[in-house]
């Protein structure tokens, strides 16, 4: 008898063992998980154990549904660059209170690499299918797999920027169904500007769900519908922007998940199928493949061919556009007005608007705090502006220059687009003129010849008034330049036009008389004050000293240049006064002062996080390249830096300061001056050395910027081994650490790689030679990843040896500041 009890009970052992379950849903150091081992959630909903993926014999630790199926249904791998490839493995909680992965030579294959771990943790696997490492004296989370998801996004998980926990989370698929090694896609949040939800291949957009409006992704008319149960987007103003979701029917099981070839799908569990049922999956046809017509390109997949360009526009290249190949996108039949001249403008012929309906808004899509009523006019203001739209939830969106990535859609819910083109394109044919009207049209044409000749005159005379006026003020203004012929050409070159004449009383009073608490700072050519006028407008008034014998050439600059020049990147001159010998500029008022007051100044105690830091880079580079290219006057400015990047209500960006811009010729690529003027740390070196400057000479200056923002450091400053900002990010560079340059107030907020990106973007834009750096327009496509790939730089101008001293520093809501410097350089 006690024989038979003794086999009874080994067999019992043996059925525990072989059974591959433990008891518990935790791990621990005296608890391992081995292979053929499995623990489950206390509600049986996941278990986690070892598996085999396919076809593969390497063994890997995941996490799987619960479910009845031949086929394990696998939501995280940790161990999926690093596969066993025996079954020898153990998953346990290490000495340091780690959770890891041991091969059969107890070597450590994977780690949870918590660096503040205790000894005393323990793991456990929840019901929600988040494997969590805890302190088990006082349960505290020390890590998580919800943070680190593989291709799968569980309920209550948070797939994006999560500013609490100061993490970011992305989905990244399989190489194959037989491999779980990061494969070509991923998928997340992009909040650049408002938050979408992206696919991307290899790092290029792949897919996108368009904007949210607070409810749904606008891009994704049926979210209406049936599918997506329980998505949310959270997003609030410190940075936080993650997608989740919360099924309220706990008793269907529904997640959803990235597979290998860029299919982003809904699945649920079908009971008695036993087997998933796809119920929503992103790629569904040709059009959603992200800007498959190219630029000002339209798709429908009803429609055959698919692509077709948007009224207003033609294809780019006739031939590859008939074979169909449609990426090279279209382009404009007509010129936008505002990119020629105001002669149509000021006939009543400005561009307009083309409303397209039930499209999926392009890409680029930039929020503006403008009304229902106010949109339009702001967008036709704005000559880069080329679209507008506005969708409940989200307000007022433009976009600037090329739009990319419009669908076509046949139901409900879709927006409407307004897309801006020449007066001309406006009309919608030509009307017959019936036969009765020929006899009335002579009569109207003679009457029309003999109006048109009275008008003329009448338009010569208002020009030779406007260009009586425009001199009498250039005279007034500044006699003795004007008397040398200093600014004749300018004269010539632009008019000064819609520029308000203020009262020296006007601006007295809206400055209480230029009292001391209304002054914001003091530039190198005197004081800046904040005012307001009568109708309650605020502004900024700059004062030229009357005992500075400098910045007259730059008043009449700035006039000259900025008097015509409206960009949201820029900041506006709202008018100037030339009374009683006072020089004085006006302009809108920025309340959150310039750049450098939030990077080095009195405002760096306030958080700037890396979403605003990379729109005030992308911004500034819009505006510059509106001043390079887009605009009607070449401009070239001769003075970027922090403190003349001026931010408004919003923290948008707003380029200042023009009084030391140069106008270029429409061919014209580069000048030399004998007067050098600009900011050391900022200056190029063939325009500091040789005082030739050129775009790429503002391209130099926009990457300094570039590296302040992002590492928060001025360049003047010196670092490592007494180096300046550029070599010393150049150093890191060459060493593969520039991580260390980023600002720690902003490190860490797994943003790291486009930081990183930034740098990469700086240092080629900082390059020795104008030649090597790239032009603006390649610089936004690379902060945009348009371009994946970026070139190695070459070594920075002045890194051999230290800065030369900065002459103050910046105060001022205005553009004149103590660090602009003149020097005299031969040529």
């Amino acid at each position: 008898m006690s024989l038979s009890r003794a086999f009874l009970h080994l067999l019992c052992c043996f059925s525990v063992v072989f059974s591959g379950v433990n008891a518990s849903d935790t791990i621990s150091s005296s608890e391992p998980v081995r292979d053929s081992e499995t623990i489950i959630s206390s509600g049986n909903r996941f278990n986690l154990g070892f598996f085999s993926p396919g076809n593969s014999a390497n063994r890997y630790v995941g996490i799987m549904f619960n479910l009845p199926s031949p086929t394990p249904t696998v939501v995280w791998v940790a161990n999926r660059d690093k596969p066993l490839h025996d079954s020898s493995g153990i998953l346990t909680i290490s000495e340091d209170g780690n959770l890891v992965i041991l091969n059969g030579q107890k070597e450590i294959i994977w780690s949870s690499s918590i660096s503040n771990s205790m000894n005393n943790s323990t793991a456990q696997l929840l019901d929600t299918g988040n494997l969590v490492l805890k302190d088990r004296s006082n349960g505290r989370v020390l890590w998580e797999s919800f943070q680190y998801p593989t291709d799968s996004l569980l309920q209550f998980m948070k797939l994006g920027i999560d500013k609490s926990t100061n993490t970011m989370a992305i989905l990244k698929s399989w190489k194959s169904p037989d491999d779980p090694s990061v494969g070509n896609f991923s998928a997340g949040i992009q909040n650049r500007y408002i938050p979408q939800f992206l696919i991307w291949k290899n790092s290029s957009p792949y897919w996108r769900s368009g904007p949210w409006n607070k409810q749904i992704y606008i891009g994704l008319p049926e979210m209406n519908s049936y599918y997506f149960f329980g998505i949310d987007l959270v997003v609030d103003n410190a940075g936080t922007a993650y997608q989740t979701y919360s099924d309220q029917n706990q008793s269907r099981i529904l997640y959803y998940s990235l597979n290998s070839t860029g299919s982003y799908q809904e699945k649920i569990w079908d009971p008695s199928k036993k087997n998933w049922w796809v119920t929503w999956e992103n790629h569904r046809s040709e059009c959603d493949v992200y800007a498959k017509c190219g630029p000002f390109g339209s798709c429908n997949p009803g429609r055959s061919p698919i692509c077709s360009c948007i009224q207003g526009f033609k294809p780019k290249n006739e031939g590859e556009w008939e074979k169909g190949s449609w990426t090279g996108g279209c382009i404009r039949r007509t010129a936008l007005n505002c990119e020629r001249n105001r002669t149509d403008v000021e006939n009543g012929k400005q561009d307009g608007f083309l409303k397209l309906q039930t499209k999926g808004v392009p890409d680029f899509a930039i929020w503006v705090p403008s009304a229902r009523g106010d949109c339009e006019g702001d967008c036709l203001s704005n000559c880069s502006c080329t679209a507008y739209s506005y969708y409940t939830g989200i307000g007022c969106m433009h976009w600037n220059r090329i739009l990319i990535d419009i669908r076509e859609y046949s139901m409900d819910g879709a927006a409407d687009l307004f897309i801006r083109v020449a007066y001309s394109e406006l009309a919608n044919g030509k009307k017959a003129i019936p036969v009765a009207a020929i006899a009335s049209t002579v009569s109207i044409g003679s009457i029309t010849v003999i109006l048109c000749g009275y008008l003329f005159r009448k338009l010569l005379a208002k020009h030779r008034e406007r260009k009586n006026k425009n001199e009498a003020f250039l005279r007034e203004a500044s006699p003795k330049l004007y008397q040398e012929g200093m600014i004749k050409d300018d004269i010539n070159r632009v008019k000064i036009e819609d520029i308000t004449l203020y009262s020296f009383d006007m601006l007295a009073n809206a400055t209480d008389k230029f009292h001391l608490a209304s002054k914001l700072g003091q530039g190198g050519f005197g004081p800046v004050y904040k005012g307001k006028l009568p109708d309650g407008q605020e502004i900024a008034v700059k004062r030229l000293s009357q005992s500075s014998g400098q910045g007259l050439q730059e008043f009449m600059n700035e006039v000259v240049v900025i008097s015509r020049l409206q960009h949201r990147n820029l900041v506006r001159l709202l008018g100037c006064c030339t009374e009683r010998g006072e020089k004085m500029l006006v302009y809108d008022f920025m309340p959150n002062r310039s750049l450098d007051a939030y990077l080095f100044g009195s405002c760096k105690e306030k958080f700037l996080d890396w979403s605003k830091r990379a729109i005030i880079i992308e911004g500034t580079g819009r505006g510059l390249l509106y001043l390079h290219r887009d605009s009607r006057l070449r401009i070239i400015h001769r003075d970027l830096k922090a403190s003349n990047i001026l931010l408004d209500e919003y923290l948008n960006p707003k380029i200042s300061d023009f009084g030391m811009a140069r106008i270029f010729g429409g061919s014209q690529d580069q000048a030399n001056t004998i007067r050098v003027v600009g900011t050391y740390g900022y200056m190029a070196p063939e325009y500091a050395m040789q005082g030739r400057f050129s775009e790429r000479s503002d391209v130099y200056s926009f990457g300094v910027l570039i590296l302040e923002i992002v590492s928060g450091r001025k360049n003047s400053s010196f670092y490592g081994d007494g180096l300046t900002l550029l070599a010393y990010a150049w150093k890191l560079w060459n060493e593969n650490n520039s991580l260390k340059l980023i600002d720690p107030k902003i490190f860490g907020s797994r943003f790291e790689i486009e930081m990183v990106r930034c740098v990469h973007i700086g240092l080629l834009c900082v390059q020795e030679y104008a030649e090597d750096r790239p032009n603006v327009s390649t610089v936004l496509s690379m902060l945009t990843s348009d371009i994946a790939e970026l070139p190695t730089p070459k070594q920075p101008a002045f890194t051999g040896g230290h800065a030369s001293p900065q002459q103050g520093s910046s105060k001022s809501q205005g553009s004149m500041n103590a660090d602009s410097i003149t020097v005299l350089e031969p040529r």
